[in-house]
């Protein structure tokens, strides 16, 4: 009877009935006065077993029914309310377009590759026919680290470039080349065109009888498959020290559509580098010129990013601010 009793209420109801001032055994106690000393004792003897026996029982149903109100409780639930899902995260924007980047390249048969991004000068400028007086050596341009210098290699600098990577492919001496590096570089440069730290992702093929046709062929087909084929670009005849011809390849601006914003002024968005690399880089690469013939490119992700049609992104500092608010968006 006690377990059926289900509620704390019906258990008050059971307890007032049968333990109470008024209850049963109260008055079998007070009957107990009225018989004879030797029944007085063996009634009285069974009355306080029993006793003790249902108020033992009573306070395990009671704890018990209790314990489930605490963590259960039904009276609160409302089973047609909507249930709170815990909160997921999602890959970074500029891991999203990564991951992009190398699968349109990956169809290509470019192999991705990694290089270091603290690296010696030699690398970075040297090796890429970059003299010393070049600007981009100053250390206004340069992340310079605060470490010995090697009699060979020079100073230790934050990449600046993923270019880098071109002497050290090369020097693999494994031919042909079809490389897609993509890393973390660094320069001294903040606005809403740059940041301090950025990510780049540096293309190069090498090969006998590689042309200006094949770059191009390469960059309309990561421009197409990217941005849509609605985008246009145009390759603008540049000066670049470890490529010969160079050009610098822009697109119409994906935030004002080519009519002129605050980012592109006048429509158009230099998107990065790109050339026939020059025969200097390719001999400090250990190949011979009058062999072998390529070409490269170096491009900002975060500025590739933005520039695709619909995210209207018009400062590329937003994509390392780490605000939720913004990043939940993709």
């Amino acid at each position: 009877m006690l377990e059926k009793s289900g509620e704390p209420g019906s258990l008050a109801e059971w307890y007032s009935k049968y333990l109470g001032k008024k209850g049963i055994l109260r008055t079998l106690t007070s009957d107990v006065s009225d018989l004879a000393v030797e029944e007085k004792k063996e009634l009285g003897r069974k009355v306080n077993e029993l006793k003790s026996y249902l108020e033992e029982a009573y306070a395990g149903i009671l704890n018990s029914v209790t314990s489930i109100k605490k963590d259960k409780p039904l009276e609160n639930f409302y089973k047609t309310l909507p249930g709170k899902k815990p909160e997921i995260g999602h890959l970074h924007l500029i891991t999203q377009a990564i991951r992009e980047i190398n699968e349109v390249f990956s169809k290509l048969g470019f192999i991705r590759v990694r290089y270091p991004e603290v690296e010696w000068d030699y690398y970075s400028f040297e090796a890429l026919n970059m003299p010393k007086t070049h600007p981009a050596r100053d250390e206004w341009e340069t992340f310079f680290i605060d470490l010995p210098e090697d009699p060979k290699l020079g100073k230790v600098v934050i990449t600046p470039h993923t270019s880098n990577g071109q002497i050290r492919e090369m020097l693999k001496g494994d031919l042909p080349i079809r490389m897609l590096n993509i890393s973390r570089c660094g320069r001294r440069q903040s606005d809403i065109n740059h940041v301090p730290t950025f990510y780049q992702f540096e293309g190069l093929v090498i090969d006998k009888n590689i042309s200006i046709t094949h770059l191009k062929g390469v960059l309309e087909y990561l421009i197409y498959n990217f941005f849509g084929k609605d985008t246009k670009f145009r390759l603008r005849p540049y000066d670049f020290r470890f490529t010969e011809p160079s050009f610098e390849v822009d697109v119409t601006c994906g935030i004002c559509g080519g009519k002129g914003c605050r980012f592109c002024k006048e429509g158009w968005v230099e998107l990065g580098g790109a050339g026939m690399v020059h025969p200097n880089v390719l001999r400090a690469g250990g190949i011979d010129p009058d062999v072998y013939s390529g070409f490269a490119f170096g491009w900002g992700v975060e500025r590739v990013l933005m520039m695709r049609t619909g995210l209207k992104i018009d400062d590329i500092r937003y994509l390392f601010e780490n605000n939720l608010k913004f990043l939940e968006q993709f």
